[in-house]
């Protein structure tokens, strides 16, 4: 169902690109076949609806996400990801810190519960819904707050596909210096990448590096909530932290890595980086399409519209803060 989906977002882009070249004056629209992909999901899954036999193989779109990530570390060298991606580590930090200041205030002001509070603070800060189900069984939130939260980020995620790259646009943004901006302030992964696709093949590789930087920290924030909650009495003990951060941490990272350093050492001709390439696009293909299928609109309204409205509060600032400090790094030389 994923591919099949992809598959008639990709031909749909394909004929109206050539409706729009055989009838010059008709407004066809104008839609690459990944925002093809996520309306035609978002239809599905809030009408009909996913079949029960399927729902297995539409969880899957997580796979096909990390695995396109992982050939996509073929493509960069390792100078590469040791420049920028000490650049990435530096902005992601301040991004934490400002994402889980910012979500906690503006959750007291709100009055939401305290453990929606930290799963909104969680998947705001590092990846969206992947941190939001690695806390789920650390806090031990109720099943509404965690069906809330995911809602709320995957409907954040989906805004952002639609005014990310009109805002660069307007702003003439670099190819490296967007995908940078959307690795950073985009929540959830499947969105911040597609979010970065769309701007550009350039901007999408560098959104994956910074989003594969941010991702690095999903282990210690969520190590940090365990500790908090269950000194609260409200969560299980952490007994072997360094256990609990290796289960945590994302092993995809690893792969992105080791194909850099492959590539970096000449192990792939050009045609075998070509051959990488085209096999991470294909492995977006399904990614993509689960995006909209799980993106469930009735669930924003389980606790009202107040986690919804902390959720674009909060990421209205994050935004701007993190595209002020991208546009600082450049101005001042530190990116090439």
């Amino acid at each position: 169902m994923l591919f099949g989906i992809g598959l008639l977002g990709k031909l749909l882009e394909h004929i109206f690109t050539h409706l729009r070249a055989s009838h010059p004056g008709v407004p066809f629209p104008h839609l690459e076949y990944v925002l093809w992909a996520i309306l035609l999901g978002l239809a599905i899954g809030n009408t009909v609806g996913v079949a029960p036999f399927l729902r297995a193989g539409v969880a899957t779109y997580e796979l096909w996400l990390k695995l396109g990530i992982v050939l996509v570390g073929a493509r960069f060298l390792l100078q590469d990801v040791l420049h920028i991606g000490g650049l990435s580590l530096a902005l992601v930090a301040v991004e934490l810190i400002l994402s889980l200041s910012m979500m906690h205030l503006l959750g007291r002001l709100f009055r939401l519960p305290p453990k929606l509070t930290s799963l909104l603070a969680i998947g705001s800060s590092i990846c969206g819904v992947t941190a939001i189900m690695a806390a789920q069984g650390a806090i031990e939130p109720e099943e509404e707050d965690t069906s809330t939260a995911i809602a709320a980020i995957l409907t954040l995620g989906a805004i952002a596909l639609f005014t990310f790259p009109a805002i660069g646009h307007a702003l003439h943004m670099s190819q490296q210096g967007y995908g940078m901006w959307a690795g950073l302030a985009v929540d959830n992964t499947a969105e911040s990448l597609v979010t970065g696709a769309l701007y550009g093949e350039e901007a999408g590789r560098w959104t994956v590096l910074a989003k594969t930087a941010r991702s690095g920290f999903i282990g210690f924030v969520v190590l940090a909530y365990a500790v908090y909650w269950s000194s609260r009495g409200l969560a299980p003990d952490v007994e072997h932290k360094g256990v609990f951060l290796w289960r945590k941490f994302p092993k995809f990272i690893i792969g992105f890595i080791a194909l850099s350093v492959l590539a970096t050492s000449g192990f792939f001709t050009h045609t075998q980086l070509t051959s990488l390439a085209n096999l991470s696009r294909w492995a977006f293909l399904p990614a993509f399409a689960g995006v909209g299928l799980r993106t469930n609109l009735r669930d924003l309204t389980g606790q009202g519209w107040r986690p919804l409205i902390v959720g674009i509060l909060g990421e209205i600032a994050i935004a701007l803060i993190t595209l002020g400090l991208v546009y600082w790094s450049y101005s001042h030389g530190v990116a090439r």
